[in-house]
């Protein structure tokens, strides 16, 4: 196995989960978000002789991943949300049915949320407010100054936090509070 490969696999195994929910988050679908992952780590193959600071390969990678869940999100754009599909990822006890039901509610309520509001502003909130990447981490991803990173972050929360009031009623949201 040459040494490019071996690292390949490295960034793949450690990079994987973040690449996966940014999608999953981006897009609310399993399939598009596997799509994405995928499309995402071939185009790291076929680019990791243009990553020249091993510090950044995360933002690198993340960025990429980005860049491809827009290009990927706009092919799949007139399909129909199918929110049930993250059913047990976010149940804590599937002997408590009741809490289920209401994770269940409260992740469709926020996914139509994010859905709802700019691309660029739901980036934000997954990688700042759901994902916890820094300022600069966020900024790099993004391809912009960090800056435009706390501007546009905070009008993020607000169009979400407004989104959230008009479907969801008492949701709370962790990541609004920031």
């Amino acid at each position: 196995m040459s040494k490019l490969q071996a690292n390949i696999e490295e960034l793949y195994d450690e990079y994987y989960r973040d690449v996966y929910h940014f999608a999953l988050y981006y897009t609310n679908n399993k399939q598009e978000a596997e799509d994405i992952t995928q499309e995402t780590f071939i185009k790291v193959m076929k680019n990791i002789h243009k990553l020249k600071d091993l510090e950044k390969q995360k933002t690198w990678i993340l960025s990429i991943a980005r860049n491809t869940a827009v290009d990927i999100h706009r092919k799949y754009k007139l399909r129909q949300l199918i929110p049930s599909m993250i059913g047990s990822n976010l149940v804590a006890s599937e002997n408590n049915t009741e809490k289920q039901l209401l994770l269940k509610e409260e992740w469709e309520i926020l996914q139509e949320a994010l859905l709802a509001i700019k691309p660029h502003y739901r980036s934000l909130i997954i990688l700042k407010g759901l994902k916890e990447f820094t300022i600069k981490e966020t900024a790099e991803i993004l391809d912009c100054t960090e800056l435009k990173v706390r501007v546009d972050y905070h009008r993020a929360i607000a169009q979400l936090k407004k989104r959230l009031a008009k479907e969801g009623g008492g949701v709370i949201c962790k990541m609004t509070n920031g």
